[in-house]
């Protein structure tokens, strides 16, 4: 057993949208972690508290949730035209993985203020009451976001009256601006990687169901509620203590990552649960949302529950609001149907917090559809910084 001190690291624990996690300076990790490898996700592990088998994370900085259960790597740019490079991985809670096959949409609107905080933005860059845009490279998936900080005294200002579903508190606002969001990666190197608006995607066990898969922000497969017995206005309850809705959704997961190319074999899917996205759509409908609010369906353009790493999302990951604005914005796929139709370059939709307004805009460039931008507003602010503490071993 070993009596070696703690290393002591530099970090700070940020909100950021609806998520939080734990940002480093890349050049204050251990030498070994500043490279991808396992000393760099064993590391990772240690700091959140995973895996851990009672699932309260509760000797590490995690919080036992998809949500919180994260962290950050920032770096000076390594792509000309950009401030830093941030690289971001989801801690899994009950096993030794870092999965780093995605982006954390909530937690990129934290890297702009954390990147000014921290020096990476030249003084010249910053007024004492204005907006700075931080250009960030999104290192997971080789994208780029730009992040519209507001700056009041010269400083980041965290504070104001931007109310975000999801967020008991409310902050200062910051729009995110994600730009060429579409992923390339998996067959076809489109969009829409099958091809097609609307797919029949065979699910062993499950049936055969229309599907929308799509790759812009993240790869996510979307389904109507109706088709898998939902209505799509369930709470994390309904959901997460229903042990064969959880099977039937990632069986659904399962099936889509293997018709849209990102996994070979259904195997490795448990070794890239980040990714894709499973999400069910359905028209707008009165509902309660977790808080107690009520939702008016005259509110919202349609209902989506989205899925994250096996469980119901309390909210929605920022990544799957801009699959979702762009897939809207496409006419004829499920949440253009679902919404009601027709073309939109902004869609509000209700979730198991609240609603969330996000738009796209989309063209279509010799008969394929691609996506140019996306944009919504989230709110960011440092919960503490400090040094965390990690045993040597």
């Amino acid at each position: 057993m070993s009596s070696l001190p703690q290393l002591r690291i530099p970090a700070t624990y940020m909100r950021g949208g609806t998520s939080k996690g734990v940002f480093f300076r890349r050049d204050d990790l251990p030498e070994a972690a500043r490279v991808p490898g396992p000393a760099r996700d064993a590391l990772l592990l240690r700091v959140i508290g995973s895996p851990d088998p009672y699932g309260k994370h509760t000797d590490g900085m995690g919080g036992a949730t998809s949500s919180t259960s994260k962290c950050v790597i920032i770096a000076a740019a390594s792509v000309p035209d950009h401030d830093v490079d941030y690289l971001y991985g989801q801690v899994s809670i009950d096993t030794a993985f870092v999965d780093w096959s995605g982006n954390c949409g909530n937690l990129s609107t934290a890297v702009g203020p954390f990147a000014i905080a921290n020096g990476f933005i030249p003084a010249d860059r910053i007024p004492r009451d204005g907006t700075v845009t931080v250009r960030v490279w999104q290192a997971n998936i080789g994208k780029t976001i730009l992040v519209h900080v507001p700056v009041r005294g010269g400083q980041v200002q965290e504070t104001g009256d931007f109310e975000l579903d999801g967020v008991t508190f409310p902050a200062a606002e910051i729009v995110l601006e994600f730009v060429d969001p579409s992923d390339d990666e998996g067959d076809g190197g489109s969009m829409f990687p099958t091809g097609n608006l609307i797919d029949d995607l065979e699910v062993p066990g499950v049936g055969t169901l229309k599907a929308t898969m799509i790759t812009a922000g993240i790869p996510t497969v979307f389904v109507n509620a109706a088709d898998i017995g939902f209505a799509g206005t369930e709470l994390q309850p309904a959901i997460n203590e229903d042990k064969a809705a959880l099977a039937k959704l990632e069986a659904i997961r399962v099936a889509g990552a293997l018709r849209m190319g990102l996994i070979k074999t259904a195997e490795e899917a448990a070794t890239r649960q980040h990714t894709p996205k499973v999400a069910f759509v359905a028209p707008a409908r009165d509902y309660t949302s977790s808080s107690g609010k009520r939702i008016d369906a005259g509110s919202i353009d349609l209902n989506v529950r989205a899925m994250s790493m096996g469980k119901l999302h309390h909210a929605m990951m920022g990544t799957a609001s801009v699959a979702i604005a762009t897939a809207a914005a496409v006419p004829g796929t499920l949440v253009n149907l679902a919404a009601g139709g027709g073309t939109r370059a902004r869609v509000c939709f209700g979730h198991p917090s609240g609603t969330l307004t996000a738009g796209a805009t989309v063209e279509q460039v010799d008969g394929q559809w691609a996506v140019t931008r996306a944009v919504m507003s989230r709110s960011a602010r440092v919960l503490m910084e400090g040094w965390v503490r990690v045993p040597q071993d």
